[in-house]
Formats: structure tokens, sequence, C-alpha cells
């Protein structure tokens, strides 16, 4: 029970587990920054020596779900960043084509987050239900089950709140390019009634120099071209 690092008390978030109390002597762990002992969680990426090779199918799973999720907030976050330039752009300008492309950015942004958020859920179950090991839920004694509380904190909380807010947020952008375009329709349509129709027209153009051209093709003949009254 002082050896294994399951025996205490601990914080895990997506990089590192932390020990607020007591630590195990046997575990190489490291000061935060927050002053908290804490070690790396091991996604084995590079996985240089195979040290996966053992794994089972399930811990295998675990493993990929883990690492997908990390990938997942690392391109949902590229979408939030790009989606701050674009709504920058779009309201200097108000321009409703920016302001729906950043609409979409963050409906990408809230599908990844969502995304990885799910499969965080889903690394949590098979750690608990499925993989099968002596630091997992499976092979704990029982005496370490009736003695063991979990409860979410204030990270998994605002990880949700992140998700519903890129969700709101597209929302209210996709209501502003809306309004940005009705606008815009109200404002042509009052320019319209201020413009004059101009239609073309013939005329006979003298140019300087020159004889006035004539406005109907010859030839031309005085008097009647009929009988005896040519002349």
């Amino acid at each position: 029970m002082n050896t294994k690092y399951y025996y205490y008390t601990r914080t895990q978030g997506l990089f590192r587990i932390c020990y607020p109390k007591e630590r195990p002597p046997t575990v190489e762990t490291y000061l935060s920054p927050v002053e908290t002992h804490c070690m790396n969680i091991d996604y084995f990426i590079p996985d240089e020596e195979n040290q996966t090779r053992g794994f089972s199918d399930d811990a295998m799973a675990r493993l990929h779900m883990g690492r997908s999720v990390i990938a997942l907030f690392m391109v949902g976050f590229v979408a939030i960043f790009s989606a701050f330039w674009t709504g920058v752009v779009g309201c200097w300008r108000r321009s409703p084509g920016n302001i729906t492309a950043t609409a979409i950015l963050m409906l990408f942004a809230c599908l990844l987050s969502a995304g990885g958020m799910g499969l965080w859920h889903g690394v949590e179950y098979y750690e608990k239900e499925k993989i099968v090991g002596e630091e997992y839920y499976q092979q704990w004694s029982n005496v370490l089950r009736d003695n063991t509380a979990q409860w979410y904190d204030w990270s998994f909380y605002l990880a949700w709140l992140g998700v519903a807010t890129c969700l709101g947020t597209m929302t209210l952008f996709l209501i502003a390019a809306s309004c940005l375009r009705r606008e815009r329709a109200r404002e042509q349509a009052q320019n319209v009634q201020y413009i004059m129709p101009v239609y073309p027209q013939k005329q006979q153009y003298a140019y300087p120099g020159y004889p006035a051209p004539a406005a109907y093709p010859g030839p031309y003949y005085h008097g009647s071209q009929y009988g005896p009254y040519n002349y």
C-alpha cells in the first residue's frame, strides 16, 4: 500500500497525475508550477522501444482514445484562433461573409471539443470497466474499492462549459450575419430609387471640318424619280 500510486490521493488531468497530499516514494515526480508533486501520463508518442507490444486490445483502444483527445483539442484551439481573426475582420468591415466564416469555424471548434470530451469519457469507461490490470479498477481489492471516492473537479465542468460557449458563439455569429445581410439588402433597395434611367437615343452628330453625315442612306433625287418630272 505504501508503494503503489493508486493507494494515494491524486488528481488526474490530460497530461499528468498530481499528488496534493502524500506521494508514493517509488514514483518519480517533479514539482509543478502550482507547487504540487506530479508525474506525466505516458501516451507513448513516439513508441521508439515498442513498449505497447504487450498491451491488450482494450488497453490499445484506451491509448488511442487518449491520444485522440489531445489531437482534437489541439485542432479545436486552431479553429478558435482562426475564428478570432475572421471575426475581427468581419466586425471591422461589417462583412456578412466573414461573420459566417467565423460561425462555421466556431461550429468546428464546438464539434471538435465535444468529440474530445466524449473520447475522454470513453477513456474513463475503459479504465474502469474494460481494462484488466492491478492499477485499474477491475483488479482493485475490495478494501480499496470501498474506501475510494471519485469526483470531477473544476476543469471538467470548465471544459463542457467551453463546448456550450462555442455553440452559443456560433449561434450569435449566424444571427449577426443574417442581420448584416438584411441591412445591406435594405440599403441597396433604398439606393435603387435614386438611380435615373438613361435610354439610348438616335442623334445626328456634326464633325468639325466635314459635312454633317446624312441621317438616312442615299441615293437622293430632286423631285420625282418617275416620268417626265425628273429634272
